[in-house]
């Protein structure tokens, strides 16, 4: 996928790396003439190098990643930063991303994932006493998904496992059987944290 020789690699992971550090200054970059090229074009050539490539890359999916965090922390600071740390591991392992495999997926594994750590170890916090980090997240803050105030609501008052099946079923129309590789779950528990969590999200609205 990366041909060259081990130092060549080692160069170019550097060279990613170094990108990575600069991911406040392209996520402001304006769309560029990578605008209408497909992604596996633009990962190749973010992956030699172009922080244009880089920059689209990042106009194409921050928004999504924001969102995801969101939604499953429930805590508008702590999805910020989940998603820009998602940015920085996905630009430290872009140079051994297999093309072949599309992006958005890989992605919001990254995210999700470390969301569902960070509201984990909140609610191990809220658990012992501490108190838990963050605010709720707002009904406006998502206001470009159908969601109204009691159903962002139930939402964010199912457990987490729960809401983080739904946040991809349902939200970013991921397929249980990809939400079972994203999250590296059997599919039947999968389905199984989908249907408690419809039949206790349905409990909550009525």
């Amino acid at each position: 996928m990366n041909p060259g020789t081990s130092a060549d690699r080692v160069h170019v992971q550097r060279d990613v790396a170094t990108r990575a550090e600069r991911l406040p200054v392209l996520r402001e970059r304006p769309l560029t003439r990578w605008g209408k090229v497909r992604e596996a074009a633009l990962v190749r050539a973010a992956q030699r190098g172009s922080e244009e490539a880089v920059a689209e890359l990042f106009a194409r999916h921050w928004d999504d990643a924001r969102r995801a965090a969101l939604l499953v922390t429930g805590d508008r600071a702590a999805a910020e930063d989940i998603a820009q740390e998602a940015f920085l591991a996905a630009l430290r392992a872009l140079p051994r991303f297999d093309l072949r495999r599309p992006l958005r997926p890989w992605l919001h594994r990254i995210v999700v994932n470390r969301a569902i750590d960070f509201a984990r170890a909140r609610a191990l916090r809220a658990e012992v006493g501490a108190e838990a980090a963050g605010d709720p997240a707002a009904p406006e803050e998502t206001a470009e998904w159908p969601l109204d105030d009691d159903l962002l609501a139930g939402l964010l008052g199912l457990p987490i496992e729960q809401r983080a099946v739904i946040v991809l079923r349902y939200l970013f129309d991921f397929t249980p059987g990809e939400i079972a590789g994203l999250l590296e779950l059997p599919r039947g528990t999968v389905n199984s944290r989908l249907r408690r969590g419809l039949d206790a999200l349905s409990e909550k609205v009525r």
